[in-house]
């Protein structure tokens, strides 16, 4: 029987490195742009300060190998010595059963690399190494000069693991699907659809509306993945590409081989009831009928799920802000709303799914920051609200928006009166309401409410999410986050 030799192993290394010839990355990633989450991995990969190694996880198709070659091209850009970047792609058959060790030191022999030298080594897709956690910890421990890189997309498992093994010496970082902002700003569209606010730093305004919801929807349909951003074939068959080539790897073999899953045609019934509610409010028993899926195997399918990236919880409170202490109901939403159009069609914008959708791609751009399990919605018998801010010292509310893809709440305030009772019961004094054209303010009452578009709010999430700024004390809120009967 054959085996690999060790000269065909140091030739794949040279032919997956050609900066070490060619001092510069592919062409085909310098072509494709820096994600907004750019700045602040690199600045991980370049702090020295500890020694840790990063793990960059996050869902299929989002853009982390390209991240990695952007940060190659930098780290030459800077200075780096082009033979000190060793990038591995453990999903090469070439490399099956070699552990990490054996490959650095290959590497090593390759440029006579000695172990105080100052290194950066890639291991691209490590989930496909066995207990890769030990062996990276090792490494880190071993070689503490070196800066290590691992990306995966099982990311359940690597943050399992991260966890469990890598305690004080790995260094998550999560890189979530395309916010809108990014969406727009792949496109080039921002100068033609987006001004500031004059009067409110921080807050965008749509220059025209129209040709704003128009790429709005877009981006509902297919605008989460890097790729389908500049990719006709892709939008033109979103579900061959998004539904084959993500989804149904997640649920026919990530997370089966993860977590033993023997059922893959129960759990894909089960995502898919869930893809197809994301936004609307469910209960265990409802999803147990629509998927045929028992009540305690959708509580692990779901944790699966959201381990996963692909779907997040969001939990009920009542109309005084209370947790529920046996909540029946919630809501999931779908991290990323193009999952829904690639499963089940896309939508247009007169579509019966269009609310949902909305609120969906809100929260999926809440979904890129730290605190979002501060996040709730309430919903009583005379009324709901669809996003809650609670402080997490006092469990009371500081700020609440209301998602509409309508105009109708401007005109018809009857339309707001659960988000007013909302109001007063918790001595707030002012709100956002989401529209799908009016920006304007009215006082309803004496409460400030704020109508601002759902696509130009989306954005405005989108671009302060990294923000050294929270969140809170910017005006992606609704205003001042003032107690009713205080003055401005």
């Amino acid at each position: 029987m054959l085996s690999i030799s060790q000269t065909e192993i140091e030739n794949r290394l040279r032919f997956d490195n050609p900066w070490w010839d060619t001092n510069s990355i592919e062409n085909r990633y310098q072509e494709y742009p820096r994600r907004f989450y750019f700045e602040p991995f690199y600045n991980l990969v370049r702090d020295s300060s500890v020694n840790r190694a990063v793990v960059l996880m996050g869902p299929r198709r989002v853009g982390k190998t390209v991240m990695v070659y952007h940060a190659v091209d930098k780290l030459l850009a800077d200075g780096v010595p082009s033979q000190n970047i060793l990038y591995v792609s453990l999903e090469t058959p070439i490399y099956t059963g070699l552990s990490l060790e054996k490959i650095v030191n290959l590497y090593q022999g390759q440029f006579q690399h000695q172990r105080e030298d100052e290194l950066i080594i890639v291991f691209d897709e490590i989930q496909y190494l066995s207990n890769w956690e030990v062996h990276l910890k090792s490494l880190v421990d071993s070689y503490p000069s070196y800066t290590y890189i691992a990306t995966g997309s099982a990311a359940a498992a690597l943050k399992l693991k991260s966890r469990e093994s890598g305690a004080g010496r790995f260094t998550e970082f999560v890189l979530p699907p395309l916010t809108f902002a990014e969406y727009l700003t792949f496109l080039g569209r921002v100068n033609n659809l987006i001004v500031e606010n004059e009067r409110v730093s921080g807050l965008y305004e749509a220059k025209d509306i129209t040709k704003l919801n128009d790429e709005f929807l877009g981006y509902l349909n297919y605008g989460g993945y890097p790729e389908a951003v500049f990719s006709a074939l892709i939008q033109n068959d979103s579900a061959r590409y998004i539904k084959s080539d993500i989804i149904d790897k997640v649920l026919l073999r990530d997370l089966p081989s993860l977590y033993g899953i023997n059922d893959v045609q129960e759990l894909n019934r089960l995502f898919n009831s869930i893809a197809y509610n994301t936004g609307n409010e469910i209960t265990l028993e409802a999803l147990s009928k629509s998927s045929g899926v028992s009540k305690n195997t959708i509580k692990k399918y779901i944790e699966y799920l959201e381990a996963a990236f692909l779907i997040k919880i969001v939990h009920r409170i009542d109309v005084t802000s209370r947790k529920f202490k046996r909540a029946t109901t919630f809501k999931v939403y779908l991290t990323n709303p193009s999952m829904r159009a690639a499963l089940f069609g896309p939508v247009t914008a007169e579509d019966q799914a269009m609310g949902a959708l909305t609120e969906t791609a809100i929260f999926s751009q809440w979904f890129h920051w730290q605190n979002i399990d501060n996040l709730h919605y309430a919903r009583w018998k005379t009324g709901e609200v669809d996003i809650v801010w609670l402080n997490t010292g006092t469990q009371k509310p500081f700020w609440c928006v209301e998602v509409k893809w309508s105009d109708a709440p401007y005109s018809d305030k009857r339309v707001l009166n659960g988000l007013l009772e909302f109001l007063e019961k918790n001595e707030l004094a002012d709100a956002l309401v989401t529209t799908k054209t009016i920006s304007d303010t009215a006082t309803i009452n004496s409460l400030d409410i704020r109508f601002h578009p759902s696509s130009a709010y989306t954005y405005t999430l989108g671009t302060h999410i990294l923000s050294k700024e929270s969140l809170e004390a910017r005006l992606i809120k609704p205003s001042s986050g003032r107690a009713k009967g205080t003055r401005r």
